[in-house]
């Protein structure tokens, strides 16, 4: 391990602030020791895709994309286990195992010592500690992990301010599609989605994540019920991505409230569901 040289990995999908730790990293320790990292879920939104090459040809770095070729449906169905706020297997299946594949390839065939950067900022520190417990013991040999926006940048630092104004790169359409779709809202003060991970489909997004959905792309929220109606018919299981007062709350009867009392009262209740390690890449 010792012998190993150091290279230095941005877990990378299109939010903000990777997009800011990549420059910082790549201006610190240069563009040949530094690596851009994408793990595709086939789900996300075009417009990440976009964002994720202009970031890209900003810094002056390739984006190195690892694909498992399933979709998160598709992994449900393997495993015949509907993903939902507390297990997400799409998350460890097409991200983290394609992950520390690659570890291990950069290790074993490049002789390479992989140290992974995450854009999660002070208030989830505790997620912070999790990854730092995962990748200390899962991989073969314990991986070390950095949290640049905890530990070395100041609290207030305008990441999303900085791409957009200093870089001249527009941030991913979730961010502010409420903006460009649902003006009404984003006059309330709901401009998009808290991340921009799998295009809004996220299965552990809570009421206030899919009434934004329903809100601003009532097809993709359609495409998501269905897919949940879908593998309950299919496996015959009394299953959902949320849950009600301890029990399965299906998007089908979500939908039927919104459509009864009206989209904007649940777009402030607060999620209590924790995001996927996506949001965190």
């Amino acid at each position: 391990m010792s012998e190993r040289k150091p290279v230095h990995i941005i877990m990378f999908s299109g939010g903000a602030a990777s997009a800011y730790i990549a420059y910082q990293t790549v201006n610190t320790y240069g563009k040949e020791n530094c690596k851009l990292f994408f793990t595709n879920t086939l789900w996300e939104d075009i417009d990440n895709y976009r964002f994720m090459n202009e970031v890209a040809e900003y810094i002056g770095i390739d984006i190195t994309e690892r694909i498992d070729g399933r979709t998160p449906e598709e992994v449900f169905y393997d495993y015949r286990f509907l993903g939902n706020a507390r297990m997400a297997k799409c998350s460890e299946e097409l991200k983290v195992r394609q992950t520390l594949i690659y570890l291990e390839e950069l290790r074993d065939e490049h002789n390479l010592e992989p140290i992974l950067y995450f854009g999660i900022g002070p208030h989830e520190k505790h997620r912070a500690e999790n990854l730092t417990s995962f990748y200390e013991h899962w991989p073969l040999e314990p991986v070390q992990t950095r949290f640049p926006m905890i530990h070395t940048f100041r609290e207030d630092l305008d990441v999303k301010g900085i791409i957009q104004n200093d870089w001249g790169i527009k941030l991913p359409r979730m961010y502010t599609i409420a903006e460009e779709l649902r003006p009404d809202l984003a006059a309330l003060g709901f401009k998009g989605f808290s991340h921009a991970n799998c295009g809004g489909r996220c299965v552990r997004g809570g009421f206030q994540h899919y009434a934004m959905l329903y809100a601003v792309w009532p097809e993709r929220y359609k495409e998501q019920e269905e897919m949940e109606e879908n593998f309950r018919k299919h496996f015959d299981k009394n299953v959902s991505m949320m849950k009600k007062d301890g029990k399965p709350y299906t998007l089908r009867q979500y939908r039927e409230i919104l459509e009864r009392e009206g989209v904007e009262k649940y777009l402030f209740k607060e999620d209590v569901e924790i995001p996927c390690v996506c949001s965190f890449s």
